[in-house]
């Protein structure tokens, strides 16, 4: 029986939980071919630069989620306050509420660092300076903002890291529960 090849967002997201798994070092074509049901042939058909234009494909396909879903609401919503809110409950959402590792700060502490330097300081520059302005548009004075929108993306991510560590998505919650209140936004808001 023929397979059929899943179209290229199915690729990258199949191909982005390998990564996630193994790490960059450690994702290897025969890996990303089982996961995926692809041979080499067809690995190089989608992505011809191989692995290291795969992972540029999915940091992006990530980052425009982020754009879309968190930066975005940041960016634009009228009402600061709930563009952070819709950021906070993306953010919970993507990461399954702490079960799943953020791929591009893992990227950022594996030793592929700098192939993608330029990809993720992009990606956590643009949330941190989205959220800055929003707390700025909130009331917040620049530099307040520029601080809090740091402390609460690092929070983020290293409670990403805790959960994984000890086993307990519970540790990404409280932290989203302290980051909302650091933020102003009222719980059940």
């Amino acid at each position: 029986m023929r397979r059929i090849a899943p179209d290229r967002d199915q690729l990258l997201g199949i191909v982005a939980e390998v990564f996630r798994e193994h790490g960059y070092e450690g994702a290897s074509l025969a890996l990303i071919g089982e996961a995926t049901g692809l041979g080499k042939g067809s690995l190089y058909h989608f992505f011809p630069g191989g692995k290291e234009e795969m992972a540029r494909a999915v940091i992006a396909h990530i980052d425009a989620w982020f754009e879309d879903n968190v930066f975005a609401p940041l960016r634009d919503s009228t009402d600061p306050m709930a563009g952070i809110e819709t950021m906070l409950a993306a953010t919970d959402s993507y990461f399954r509420s702490g079960r799943r590792v953020c791929l591009i700060g893992a990227f950022a502490l594996d030793e592929s660092r700098d192939l993608f330097a330029s990809q993720i300081w992009n990606y956590f520059g643009r949330w941190v300076t989205h959220l800055a302005d929003a707390l700025a548009r909130g009331g917040h004075a620049p530099a307040e903002a520029l601080e809090l929108a740091e402390e609460a993306v690092a929070a983020i991510q290293g409670a990403l890291t805790l959960a994984r560590a000890a086993d307990d998505t519970g540790v990404f919650s409280r932290a989203l529960r302290r980051a909302r209140m650091r933020l102003g936004i009222a719980p059940g808001d």
